[in-house]
């Protein structure tokens, strides 16, 4: 059964509801250039551009009605056609209607039959509506200006959102607890997500088992590495015989969140997300959660949030021993990325040298060593110690970060958390400011798939 799925970013959102609602009680409407995931079935469309339809440009405007020149949309129709992309249209109903009206469907038919017959490629188009309390709806419109019900509508903000007209799966005894503390409606949304998770061992395997309990619908698990003897201390779950048995940590991990009994789908990636097949899969989930030390890793799982439109939580644990019983360091982060705020490169985590330094081990070990030997690079990373609690306590921060911005409970906005960083040697917990926006990942939101895919050599 095919999926339909549009994305949009909170800003995006605010940009909308701010043009379909001036204040006039009339209809009005915006075109968007949308960027395209078509993948096992799915169709997916992230905003990328928008374009409003000026109030004075409109035909006629009421509170049921819009008529515009479409001639207007031209330049998103040409760079639609050029480059491979979707088109939304999107109006409001000032007076709350829910559904589309008769002269909705008639409007949409002529639009996007033209539409079609000019790009002809054969993807499938879309258009919504948007309520004054900012909910949206919306439509699938094929080549053949047949219509299909978008299944899902996410909005990645400071607040996570997802509009579904289709009734969630019930909550069944196993989440009663976690449906007394959020309530049906979140405990039925988290049962229908998908997320991804990259890196499934220290902070990893803390994510996955606790996204499991809280009912998660789907997992997509993805880690190129064994169980070995040396990671028993922090994998949650992880046995001798699965070290004995060189299993990977992607399947012990299937095994035990199968035993759970919370009905949680497990899906796996033996490999790095450096395959086209495993960045695809993790494009095409709802929520992003990156535990992965590699900056390069972390780099492309930061290109995928932007360019699909995806709410990202990247962890980070530091630990320092001296190696004689000592510690100089205990610390760790949770980033919350949205796709058109700012990137961990924008923040500092990381700079394009160490970035390319990554890379070049991964994809020309020789001249990476010739480079260390020259003194090109210094400092080349060794393996860090870990240990579970330090790894637990920042896995159960991302987890109530994600919950936070799916079920808002703060009492101060979400913005202010975006970023939030503790230090157990000093008991500190800090907060610190935003980074600037990306200069190269705010210019690519939304833009989907591209050849090559994210602009990036890795899978050219």
């Amino acid at each position: 059964m095919s999926k339909f799925v549009l994305r949009i970013t909170g800003d995006q959102h605010a940009q909308f509801k701010s043009h379909l609602f001036p204040g006039d009680t009339k209809e009005a409407v915006a075109l968007a250039l949308c960027g395209r995931l078509g993948h096992r079935g799915s169709e997916i469309l992230c905003v990328h551009k928008i374009l409003p339809i000026p109030y004075d440009a409109c035909r006629e405007r009421t509170p049921d009605r819009v008529a515009w020149p479409t001639n207007l949309g031209q330049p998103i129709f040409q760079q639609a056609a050029e480059k491979g992309m979707g088109v939304l249209k999107i109006h409001s109903h000032p007076a709350g209607f829910d559904t589309f009206s008769k002269y909705d469907n008639i409007a949409d038919r002529n639009l996007f039959g033209s539409l079609n017959s000019w790009m002809d490629d054969a993807r499938p188009n879309a258009s919504c509506v948007m309520l004054p309390d900012g909910e949206m709806f919306g439509r699938f419109i094929d080549s053949a200006t047949q219509f299909s019900q978008i299944n899902q509508i996410s909005v990645a903000g400071d607040d996570i959102q997802f509009f579904r007209r289709s009734k969630g799966k019930a909550v069944d005894e196993a989440q009663l607890r976690t449906t007394q503390t959020f309530g049906e409606k979140t405990t039925t949304l988290l049962k229908e997500l998908r997320v991804a998770v990259v890196g499934c061992s220290g902070t990893g395997s803390w994510i996955i088992e606790q996204l499991a309990r809280l009912g998660v619908g789907s997992l997509y698990l993805v880690d190129p590495d064994i169980v070995e003897f040396k990671n028993l201390n922090r994998i949650v779950n992880s046995s001798q015989a699965d070290a004995l048995k060189n299993r990977a940590k992607v399947h012990a991990i299937k095994a035990v969140i199968q035993k759970h009994g919370t009905g949680t789908r497990v899906e796996i990636c033996h490999d790095t997300l450096f395959t086209l097949t495993a960045a695809c899969e993790i494009a095409s989930c709802d929520v992003l959660f990156g535990c992965m030390d590699s900056v390069e890793g972390r780099d492309v799982l930061n290109r995928i949030a932007a360019f699909y439109s995806l709410p990202y939580f990247d962890l980070g644990v530091r630990l320092d021993a001296d190696g004689q019983g000592g510690i100089n360091n205990i610390s760790g982060a949770v980033h919350y990325l949205i796709p058109d705020g700012s990137s961990l490169i924008s923040r500092g985590l990381y700079s394009a040298e160490t970035l390319r330094q990554e890379s070049l081990k991964r994809t020309n070990p020789e001249q990476y060593q010739s480079e260390v030997a020259v003194g090109y690079i210094k400092g080349a990373k060794v393996e860090s110690p870990a240990v579970i609690s330090v790894n637990g306590f920042c896995a159960s921060m991302a987890i109530n970060e994600f919950l936070a911005r799916l079920h808002p409970f703060r009492s101060a906005n979400n913005f202010e958390s975006r970023w939030q960083q503790f230090d157990l040697m000093n008991s500190c917990w800090l907060q610190p400011s935003d980074g600037p926006k990306c200069p190269i990942l705010s210019k690519r939101v939304g833009r989907g798939d591209t050849q090559p895919f994210l602009d990036s050599l890795i899978y050219a």
